[in-house]
């Protein structure tokens, strides 16, 4: 079985920057310890230091866990990440009546947004899994 690369680490890297609120680690589908790193940034930057060296090992793991299909995990994590308030990222999901509501409400009083980190990998991997059947 052939892994397909479905997290990159050059955005890994680039969401990194913004470790210490946890943006990688939500990435590479760490939700726990993302919302940790963002309570405590990062460890009080102790961890987000460390997680310069984990990087290569959580895309691994993520290439492993999710699904790779034409919907690209990347695009939509850098939507959620800058525009996720305007609802782009739903949108690009396909989730135009969603995407409608973040972009009247600003992501739905920003719980919306919350929620989409914590779950963005797994509804990118559906629908990746429903468009290969």
């Amino acid at each position: 079985m052939q892994v397909q690369d479905t997290h990159s680490k050059l955005i890994g890297y680039l969401l990194w920057i913004f470790g210490f609120l946890g943006a990688h680690r939500f990435y590479y589908g760490r939700p726990l310890t993302g919302t940790i790193w963002f309570f405590t940034l990062g460890l009080l930057g102790i961890g987000w230091l460390i997680d310069l060296f984990l990087i290569p090992s959580m895309d691994r793991e993520a290439d492993l866990r999710f699904h790779a299909g034409s919907t690209d995990y990347n695009i939509a994590w850098l939507l959620l990440t800058f525009l996720g308030v305007f609802g782009v990222h739903r949108m690009y999901l396909g989730k135009w009546l969603t995407g409608l509501l973040y972009l009247l409400t600003g992501g739905l009083f920003l719980i919306g947004v919350l929620y989409d980190f914590w779950t963005l990998n797994e509804q990118v991997s559906l629908r990746n899994a429903q468009r290969g059947q």
